[in-house]
């Protein structure tokens, strides 16, 4: 990277993966990293909603995205991911975990096992399967960073929220844990709160809100280029979108 132009974008030559990529703050995610010069290997879900996205990083960067339509949840999915991208790339420089579903809005009592086992399967299990997958991917790189998506509802619990808020609870012990790990390696993780943002998940939890009084996903886009270039510390408080916003930077570590 030291043999790039001065003008060269801040994360030129950077191999970026981002999960939950078709749609909301994952989508935003990746248009942001690829215009920052870095390549995207977008997951998501839908094929449809993939190559809509490789439309846009095309047209703004003249550069194609690598495509991985996935169910993070499906066994080995995750497994054979981290290795397409060591033949492929051998090293993983930023990842940003957004893939995550809402799951139904209903009381502790009333959630019905099945659902409550599908929240955690893609919250919580895929989240650790993809830190197993992508471990050593990251330790290859110069200056590895993983971004998780959390929410404000791990501390400030609400009711029906229930399966949702623990998913996330535990999947913020699972990263700060990891992060502890390998605090004498490269790899620097951080947890990110986005607050309320105009997204499919946001519309399905509060069907009567007027989607344009939150901001639109593509404004977390710079945090996220910001926050995989910089200097972190073990993630010991959440990074959270609308401090950052009104800061204009991010708190010392």
């Amino acid at each position: 990277m030291s043999d790039l132009p001065l003008s060269a974008p801040p994360l030129s030559g950077r191999i970026a993966l981002v999960t939950g990529a078709s749609r909301g703050i994952g989508r935003a995610s990746a248009i942001a990293l690829a215009q920052a010069g870095a390549h995207v290997v977008a997951v998501a879900r839908t094929q449809g909603g993939l190559e809509e996205l490789d439309d846009e990083i095309r047209a703004a960067t003249g550069r194609s995205a690598t495509l991985v339509p996935m169910d993070i949840a499906e066994d080995g999915a995750l497994d054979q991911l981290g290795l397409a991208i060591h033949q492929r790339f051998g090293r993983l420089d930023v990842l940003v975990h957004a893939a995550a579903i809402l799951g139904s809005l209903t009381p502790v009592s009333h959630i019905e096992p099945k659902h409550w086992d599908r929240v955690m399967a893609v919250n919580l299990t895929a989240s650790y399967r993809l830190i197993r997958s992508v471990e050593q991917l990251l330790k290859a790189s110069e200056h590895p960073r993983a971004i998780f998506l959390t929410t404000g509802r791990v501390a400030r619990p609400k009711a029906f929220w229930g399966s949702y808020g623990a998913s996330k609870a535990a999947l913020e012990n699972l990263v700060r844990t990891w992060a502890d790990e390998l605090e004498h390696t490269k790899v620097r993780a951080v947890l990110l709160d986005p607050g309320a943002m105009r997204t499919r998940m946001r519309a399905e939890a509060m069907p009567g809100e007027d989607p344009m009084t939150l901001p639109d996903p593509s404004e977390i886009g710079p945090l996220i280029v910001e926050l995989a270039q910089a200097d972190l510390g073990l993630p010991n408080a959440n990074v959270v979108f609308g401090e950052w916003k009104t800061a204009g930077k991010l708190a010392s570590a």
